[in-house]
């Protein structure tokens, strides 16, 4: 029994992902849970129908677009075509010029930008044959600034800023909503907290409020879109 309003999250994970997850679940969205494991995607399906909601774990590869489409159709067969698509997944390496590796770059650049560009061309038919949709895209500080160290980020964040704004032009006139959102600092995660064990939690993202933003973004009617957004604690510096 496919459900009318379906919302995929290509990149679940115990943060972002999740919060957007269950934010949208309480909407009554069905959600498809994308991630590289089988497990990290059910922890979060666990989360989402303990709480009365209904997901569906299709664990693929972002940057594979046979493993991607495989995992968009699983969704579509269970669940209905999505109305919505979170694209949050992301990784890097901190690391110099001289220290960062051709491949690790690529890999960077793959996971945060072309997995970005394949998640929506998995979305989008049938968000086209309906007219309407949104496409989110998670962005960072480095979609802005490419920090010292942090080339491996900002090339694969700038990308899929570049993406998200050509998508917008193009498929906004067709009813698809399409949004970039820049996350300026640290989102408030199990391993964020492990990292830095004495931050306040004030100088942290919380997720949760986060995923409120996204769901907003969402809930926006045509004739009063955003595009971009920057979000950050009241204490960050920009």
């Amino acid at each position: 029994m496919s459900s009318n309003r379906v919302a995929v999250v290509v990149g679940v994970g115990p943060g972002l992902g999740a919060a957007v997850s269950r934010r949208f679940a309480r909407e009554g969205f069905a959600v498809g849970l994308v991630a590289r494991t089988a497990a990290t995607c059910e922890a979060v399906q666990r989360e989402v129908e303990e709480a009365g909601g209904r997901a569906l774990s299709a664990p693929a590869d972002a940057t594979d677009p046979t493993s991607l489409a495989a995992a968009f159709a699983r969704v579509k067969g269970s669940l209905g075509p999505a109305e919505v698509l979170i694209y949050n997944a992301g990784a890097f390496r901190v690391a110099g010029a001289l220290e960062l590796t051709p491949q690790e770059l690529e890999e960077s650049w793959k996971i945060n930008c072309l997995g970005g560009f394949l998640s929506a061309q998995a979305a989008l038919p049938d968000m086209l044959d309906r007219g309407r949709g949104t496409l989110l895209f998670t962005g960072a500080t480095a979609s802005l600034r490419g920090s010292a160290r942090f080339a491996a980020l900002a090339v694969g964040k700038f990308g899929l800023r570049a993406l998200a704004q050509s998508l917008a032009r193009e498929l906004g006139p067709r009813g698809i909503h399409v949004a970039h959102v820049i996350v300026d600092g640290l989102i408030d995660t199990p391993r964020v907290r492990a990292m830095a064990p004495g931050r306040d939690a004030d100088t942290l993202i919380s997720p949760e409020a986060l995923a409120e933003t996204y769901f907003q973004i969402h809930a926006q009617p045509p004739t009063a879109w955003t595009h971009e957004i920057d979000v950050r604690p009241s204490t960050e510096k920009f």
